[in-house]
């Protein structure tokens, strides 16, 4: 069982190590007030992962060592997530009224069932949710693994730029904190909300607070900032700038969009009928989208008039008070690319197990 799990005590740095990105978000709360004090959003150089496992340990520290000193912040815990094939999240039935421990013993018995790696190979937690609607007499508890290697050379990263890591998320369920917590929607009202990374589509529903389905897919920005790369000759990292600064030639929008578009509307078409056909649910009448294309800003209404779905971006710091020492502009550029971060710095004033 992961040891990284206490009772609530200090505010916590909420760390979104993606793929290209590192993201921080550093929350305050007041009665239900919430203030950003702080942000950071710095790329990682080069290709340092490949299959969402970190292969250039000097680029994501380099990285990391920017955000710290943009952060200015004086905490050393932080909040972080994991994703991606050795990530595995599973709803198992249980017998209610157990305690954490009761159900520990209970899952580590079935735990060669329930996850397909070698238990010494894995860390495991797991949260009990509420009484099963199919299941006579059982609770749901969310089941969750991940392969020790993903968290373990994170950790020494974070050591060694001088972080400590308090409490290993999963990005899906991040993901779901945020739009709970900082998109507040009506009871028994479903939202969905769509976060595109450079290389995953991460799809997430959640209802009366609660994170009720997740699912991750393989595409993501990778595509067209490949493209444009090759369609003006420059590197990556100019090409990223370029776009969250819209100061790309325009003929960008006649040359790679309109094809990226399209696949775009495909994954989210797709992903939308996994979900239903997962849940027999509606069709959504409302998505939010969040991530590396939140940014766009034509995306959200080609989209809406592509899916015959409202497209709204998302930006979780639309109803929070701004430190003063932070750019409004600035912070507008970034903000959907900091919804998973500002989900884990919301953990802070979330209670946990064990």
């Amino acid at each position: 069982m992961m040891n990284l799990f206490r009772p609530k005590a200090q505010q916590m740095i909420g760390l979104d190590i993606g793929t290209r990105f590192v993201k921080a978000v550093v929350l305050e709360k007041s009665a239900d007030n919430f203030t950003l004090q702080a942000y950071a959003c710095e790329p990682i150089m080069g290709n340092a992962f490949a299959e969402r496992e970190i292969k250039d340990f000097e680029a994501v520290s380099h990285a990391l060592k920017k955000v710290k000193l943009a952060l200015k912040n004086k905490s050393k815990l932080v909040a972080i997530a994991v994703s991606g094939s050795t990530v595995l999240n599973k709803v198992v039935y249980m017998d209610p009224g157990q305690s954490d421990h009761e159900l520990e013993s209970q899952i580590e018995l079935e735990a060669d069932s329930l996850i397909p790696y070698p238990l010494n190979e894995v860390y495991i937690d797991f949260e009990e949710l509420e009484i099963s609607n199919t299941k006579n007499n059982k609770v749901e508890v969310l089941l969750s693994a991940v392969h020790k290697d993903i968290v373990d050379r994170r950790n020494t990263l974070l050591g060694e730029v001088g972080y400590e890591t308090k409490i290993v998320d999963v990005e899906s369920y991040a993901l779901g904190s945020a739009v709970a917590q900082f998109h507040p929607n009506e009871a028994d009202q479903s939202t969905c909300c769509i976060n595109i990374g450079a290389t995953q589509l991460q799809f997430c529903v959640v209802k009366n607070g609660q994170v009720i389905y997740t699912k991750d897919h393989s595409f993501g920005m990778d595509t067209l900032i490949k493209d444009l790369s090759m369609l003006f000759s420059q590197e990556r990292s100019q090409i990223e700038q370029q776009l969250n600064e819209n100061t790309l030639p325009e003929s960008w929008k006649q040359d790679s969009y309109p094809m990226f578009l399209a696949n775009l509307q495909q994954n989210i078409n797709r992903a939308i009928q996994l979900y239903i056909s997962a849940t027999s649910a509606a069709r959504p009448k409302a998505i939010l989208i969040c991530g590396g294309a939140g940014h766009l800003s034509e995306l959200t209404e080609d989209l809406s008039t592509d899916l015959n779905i409202s497209v709204s971006a998302f930006n979780p710091f639309e109803s929070m008070s701004i430190n003063e020492k932070i750019s409004q502009d600035a912070l507008d550029l970034v903000s959907p690319q900091l919804v998973i971060a500002a989900g884990l710095a919301n953990r802070s004033f979330q209670p946990w197990h064990i």
